[in-house]
C-alpha cells in the first residue's frame, strides 16, 4: 500500500517544537524570550478535496521543527484552492495570515521570510511585484512558476512577469533535477528573467531529486539541500 503524502516522513529529524494552532495558522515556537524572526510556509495547491490539512503533514511539521530549532517562529498556514477561480481569494487569505503572524508579540514583524512550495509558487507573484519593507526574502522549493498547460490564471499569478517590478528582495530557489517537466520549464523561464532584472538569487540544486524530494528521496543529497535552504533563509533573516 502506498503511504499517503501527508504521512511520508521528512528527510531530517529535529526536536519537536511547541505548536499552537490559531485558526488556519500553526505556530512552531522556538525557545527564546525575545521577539523572533518568522518564516511563513505556504504549501502547494490545488490539493484534492479529501487531502489532509497540510499543517498536519510530516513534511511541513518537519520544516516547522527544523526552523524553530534554529530560533525562528515558523508559521505553517492552511488555505483552500478547490479550483483556479479560488486563487484570488486564497491569495488574500494568505496575506491576512501573514499579517496575523506579524501581529503576534513573539514575532519580530520587521524580519519575515515567505517560503513557497510546489503549486504555492504562483502566490509568490504578489510579493515579488510589491514587496513590503519587512519582507527579508522569498524562498521557493520545487516551485510552480508558470501555470500548467491549459490553466487559465489571472496575470496576478504569473511570477515570471512580476520580476520586472522594482522590489528585488533576495530569492532562494531549490530545484529538483528530476522534477516534473512543467515545473522545470517554469524554473528555466524564471531564472534568466530574475538575473536579467537584477534580482539577487541563490539556487540550490538537487540533481537527483524528485518533486517533493524532501519526503521522497531520503539520502544525503536531499538532506544537504534542505539544510542549505534553511541556512540561506536564516541568513536573510539576520541581514540588516
Amino acid at each position: 500500500m502506498t503511504t499517503p503524502v501527508a504521512q511520508r516522513p521528512f528527510v531530517l529529524s529535529s526536536p519537536a517544537a511547541p505548536v499552537e494552532r490559531h485558526g488556519n495558522v500553526d505556530l512552531h515556537l522556538p525557545t527564546r524570550a525575545d521577539p523572533a524572526p518568522a518564516v511563513v510556509v505556504v504549501h502547494g495547491a490545488p490539493l484534492p478535496p479529501d487531502a489532509a490539512d497540510p499543517r498536519d503533514w510530516l513534511l511541513y511539521r518537519g520544516y516547522g521543527a527544523l526552523l524553530a530549532d534554529s530560533g525562528v517562529v515558523t508559521a505553517v498556514i492552511s488555505y483552500q484552492v478547490t479550483d483556479l477561480s479560488a486563487l484570488p481569494a486564497a491569495a488574500d487569505d494568505i496575506a491576512a495570515m501573514v499579517e496575523q503572524v506579524r501581529a503576534d508579540p513573539r514575532v519580530d514583524p520587521e524580519r519575515v521570510v515567505l517560503w513557497f512550495f510546489s503549486g504555492g509558487g504562483l502566490f509568490a507573484a504578489d510579493w515579488l511585484r510589491a514587496a513590503p519593507t519587512w519582507l527579508r526574502g522569498i524562498a521557493l522549493t520545487y516551485p510552480l512558476l508558470v501555470p500548467f498547460p491549459g490553466w487559465e490564471v489571472a496575470p496576478r499569478f504569473l511570477p515570471v512577469d512580476a520580476l520586472d517590478s522594482g522590489a528585488h528582495v533576495p530569492l532562494v530557489l531549490t530545484r529538483a533535477g528530476r522534477d516534473i517537466p512543467p515545473v522545470l520549464a517554469g524554473i528555466e523561464a524564471f531564472l534568466p528573467a530574475a538575473t536579467a532584472h537584477g534580482w539577487p538569487i541563490q539556487v540550490i540544486e538537487v540533481p537527483d531529486g524528485q518533486h517533493s524530494f524532501d519526503i521522497l528521496d531520503h539520502n544525503p543529497q536531499s538532506e544537504a539541500a534542505v539544510v542549505t535552504a534553511r541556512d540561506a533563509v536564516l541568513d536573510l533573516l539576520k541581514a540588516t
